[in-house]
């Protein structure tokens, strides 16, 4: 597992929930410590993690899953398979250390991190339940179904620059196609981030709310 990943909550007994989150690019686990916060408060039996990426970012002090720098369409989907494995394997690693089930683990994913999630979900062997992206993407839309259900969750600031909305309605129709579990939140007057609204509508659809 990551060194520098922040449990934010950690329960008291085994077999509980566990929640993943994994920061964007250049970010750091401590950004989604608010976050993470409201979830542990949601689910009081559920361990509530913030992941650290494997690598050092171009950023100060931030971390990332897969570099960027001359990144382009063609070469995103590379890059993400080649963090693959790593990503996967601290999910695991997770799992093991709080005796927690595929069934009873849920990934957040904000941009990279949510398109890691994303993308570990329509892969073999996917270690989790449900999978919550904000402000995020697929690197390519998938072909084919994940193997196992899995729920997932995208949400969107409509005025996203960084990561424009138009690749969350695109996965959000190709995953229905698919036959996957799936729900769209676009978020009016809200940028590449974490909003109030965002981190509410994200809470709700961990809960099955809305």
């Amino acid at each position: 597992m990551n060194p520098g990943s922040i449990v934010i909550r950690r329960a008291s007994t085994g077999s509980g929930s566990l929640v993943l989150l994994f920061h964007g690019v250049g970010g750091r686990p401590d950004n989604l410590l608010a976050l993470g916060q409201r979830i542990a408060d949601a689910i009081p039996d559920g361990t509530v993690v913030s992941v650290a990426g494997p690598h050092p970012s171009p950023a100060a002090g931030g971390r990332e899953w897969f570099g960027v720098n001359g990144i382009t369409e063609q070469n995103r989907p590379e890059r993400v398979a080649g963090a693959m494995q790593g990503f996967v394997a601290d999910i695991r690693g997770w799992q093991q250390a709080v005796d927690a089930t595929m069934d009873a683990t849920v990934l957040v994913g904000f941009s990279q991190g949510g398109m890691m999630s994303l993308e570990a979900s329509v892969r073999p062997s996917f270690p989790a339940a449900r999978v919550i992206a904000m402000g995020s993407r697929f690197a390519s839309l998938p072909e084919r179904a994940p193997a196992q259900e899995t729920r997932i969750h995208l949400l969107h600031g409509q005025d996203d620059t960084v990561i424009p909305c138009g690749h969350a309605i695109d996965g959000a129709s190709r995953l229905r196609s698919l036959g996957v579990e799936v729900t769209l939140d676009v978020l009016a007057a809200t940028g590449h981030r974490i909003s109030a609204e965002m981190a509410d509508r994200a809470v709700d659809r961990l809960l099955d709310r809305v």
